[in-house]
């Protein structure tokens, strides 16, 4: 009876001790790379391939008032799929249909973060911690994030100290909230402005969008996850995806080898340099090829020639399901999958294909070798950036630091720094001792100055232009009408505009286009607006919104037009995402200005410049061409230069790097010394 109970109380002790010992996965002194090796060794197949899909993620909360939970939808998804990745929580937009009523601010983000991250690490097998990736080209785009320019309006600053900065907020806001992957920069080269996607671009110059896109990830943390703020940042898009035949989204790319060498995939070679750990493929196809089934692309050259193993590779949303109803490369959703991965693709945005590969091992169709490589990277990862230590967040530190004054500080600072003077007769600066008409239909609307991938904004957080004249001028001394809509030609009341600008010394005209989303808008699968529309909204640009002409649209022409007649100084402003066309105004206007899509303190910073408490200092990142017949127009196209057309020059109206001052400078008695010769030269601006 005694060599029992001794045999039971050894066999306990020996099941106690066991239970308290950890796995080595779970030992976070091991290496990351061993602490994945040994996960990956305990894991079934199918908690292997749940770790390779990243599921669109705004419907796995449910929030009653100012309470968040899981929805039941998210707690089938980890049961029974055992997803490793969300993409997408805290996005609000139309197409998400989250908004400000029903939407995560700050705080019930982190909450929301925190009640998922709890759900999947309990009810995971082995307890791991899921991924969320966010949206994040100019800001992390969700309620109450601080708004930047668009990628154009960063390049215009030509400031890469600035833009890292940008990226140290960015990269802040998302981690305070619970997330861990950025979305962005955007290294594609923007070579032909009819293509919706221009705004989110560095321009067409890969060596300034290579500098641009490093700063950004550096601020973003370099690639060193043991920051408390570094998020994974994913490079977009992988390849040559803004130079797509006829402008049009997605289609086939026309670049031979060595152009593909020296210019396209440079900046994803020298951002990845800089810490980029995610790699983002494109929906385009290049000699036939589908970008996303791309293996000389995505494997010889990316991991092969760069070394790229320790990052991870991501489908564009649903670009491999895109291999079948698209490019047309595979019979079925079992293949695209089985395309993508062997190609070298880690992870399925959107999740409709992966879960196929399940059955292709099983079958003998793929090797588990294969599906392991992918899985290690992205548990190598999550163990970087301690998500198995200290996967939670604080949702008052949330509350207070997101969109902080220092925050709106750097996002004025970089709106100030991008605006670009074009024009100038001496009308500029303004005297703050006049009267002025703020007219146009960007001169008092916020979604027009935020750009695409921007959440709902509070009222009073985005600082229109009127307002921010008004502000500077005082209610009396400023008059507002919006003369016309970006489109609807039936929106309109130019009467009213004449009006003000007879009650004026000043005109100010804000025209252009607009990113902005509506919820009368109609939305793909991938999210991208389709172009047919019943309601005319002003959204003419943004992802899926090419265009075939570069005038601006509706009345505004008429608008500026009648604005001239009145015989008022004319100042115009464009609001724009893609180099639309200025002819008119450069022939007419007193004075003309870009401002991209200057962020939530546009308004102000415009204000600033135009009354001479800033000077312009952006430059041009894209060229601004003169006609659509001239495309594609870029400062450094190879020999032989464009000759002229019968009909007009082949020049730019605006060469890339131009931009006016109030300043005037002289260079004299400058020295360059070169390897072979020395010479001296001078002049006067």
């Amino acid at each position: 009876m005694m060599k029992r109970l001794l045999i039971s109380g050894l066999l306990l002790l020996s099941l106690t001790m066991a239970a308290a010992t950890k796995f080595p996965y779970q030992d976070a002194s091991l290496h990351p790379s061993v602490r994945a090796q040994d996960l990956l060794s305990r894991m079934t197949l199918e908690e292997k391939v749940g770790q390779l899909v990243c599921l669109m993620g705004w419907d796995s909360y449910v929030r009653s008032g100012n309470k968040v939970a899981v929805s039941d939808k998210f707690r089938h998804e980890i049961d029974s799929l055992h997803v490793g990745m969300y993409w997408a929580v805290f996005r609000a937009d139309p197409w998400t249909q989250k908004t400000l009523d029903n939407g995560l601010n700050p705080a019930l983000a982190a909450e929301a973060a925190n009640a998922m991250q709890c759900y999947a690490i309990e009810h995971s097998r082995l307890g791991i911690p899921i991924f969320l990736a966010e949206e994040a080209p100019h800001g992390h785009m969700a309620i109450g994030t601080t708004v930047f320019p668009t990628g154009l309006g960063m390049a215009a600053t030509w400031n890469p100290g600035l833009v890292q900065q940008e990226g140290k907020v960015i990269g802040k806001e998302i981690r305070l909230q619970g997330g861990h992957i950025s979305y962005g920069p955007v290294l594609d080269l923007a070579r032909d402005p009819r293509w919706s996607r221009v705004e989110e671009t560095m321009g067409e110059d890969p060596y300034l969008t290579e500098e641009m896109g490093a700063a950004m990830v550096d601020g973003l943390g370099g690639g060193d996850l043991s920051l408390p703020y570094s998020t994974i940042a994913t490079l977009k898009h992988f390849i040559a995806y803004g130079t797509t035949e006829g402008g049009q989204n997605g289609a086939r790319s026309i670049v031979g080898p060595r152009e593909l060498l020296q210019v396209f995939l440079q900046p994803f070679r020298r951002v990845i340099s800089a810490g980029a750990l995610s790699v983002m493929t494109s929906y385009n196809s290049l000699d036939g090829v589908p970008c996303t089934s791309n293996r000389q692309l995505l494997t010889d050259v990316l991991r092969g020639e760069w070394l790229f193993d320790r990052g991870i590779v991501v489908s564009d949303l649903f670009s491999i399901d895109g291999l079948k109803g698209i490019h047309h490369t595979a019979a079925n959703y079992q293949e695209a999958a089985m395309q993508a991965l062997l190609a070298g693709v880690d992870v399925d945005l959107g999740g409709n294909c992966y879960y196929d590969l399940i059955e292709a091992v099983k079958n003998g169709k793929v090797k588990e070798a294969a599906l392991d490589q992918a899985v290690k990277r992205v548990l190598r990862l999550k163990f970087e950036m301690g998500l198995f230590e200290n996967p939670y967040v604080n949702a008052k530190t949330a509350q207070k630091e997101v969109n902080n004054t220092a925050a709106v500080a750097t996002a004025k600072q970089a709106a100030l720094e991008s605006i670009t003077l074009l024009k100038n007769d001496g009308t500029l600066p303004l005297s703050k001792n006049v009267k002025v008409a703020v007219v146009g239909p960007n001169a008092d609307n916020v979604y027009n100055l935020l750009g695409d991938y921007t959440a709902p904004q509070a009222d009073g957080k985005v600082v229109t232009v009127y307002n921010g004249i008004k502000a500077m001028l005082g209610e009396a001394n400023c008059v507002y009408a919006k003369g016309c809509a970006v489109r609807d030609t039936l929106d309109c009341d130019i009467h009213a505009a004449v009006n003000a600008a007879m009650q004026a010394d000043v005109v100010i005209a804000v025209v252009g286009g607009s990113s902005a989303r509506d919820f009368k808008t109609s939305y793909e699968d991938t999210g991208a607006a389709t172009a047919e529309q019943k309601f005319i909204s002003d959204m003419e640009c943004g992802e899926g919104f090419d265009r075939a002409t570069l005038d601006l649209l509706g009345r505004q022409i008429e608008l500026l037009e009648a604005l001239k007649k009145t015989g008022k100084p004319l100042v115009v402003v464009y609001i724009e995402g893609r180099p639309l066309n200025k002819n008119w105004a450069d022939e007419n206007a007193n004075a003309l200005l870009t401002a991209y899509y200057p962020g939530e303190q546009g308004g102000s910073a415009i204000a600033d410049v135009l009354f001479g408490d800033y000077n312009p200092a952006g430059r041009l990142p894209v060229s601004v061409p003169r006609h659509v017949g001239q495309l594609p127009v870029y400062y450094n196209k190879p020999a032989p230069a464009a000759h002229d057309y019968v009909d007009m020059s082949a020049k730019p109206l605006y060469p890339f790097g131009y931009g006016l001052s109030y300043t005037t400078f002289e260079y004299s008695d400058l020295t360059v010394t070169g390897l072979d010769a020395t010479f001296k030269f001078g002049c006067t601006t």
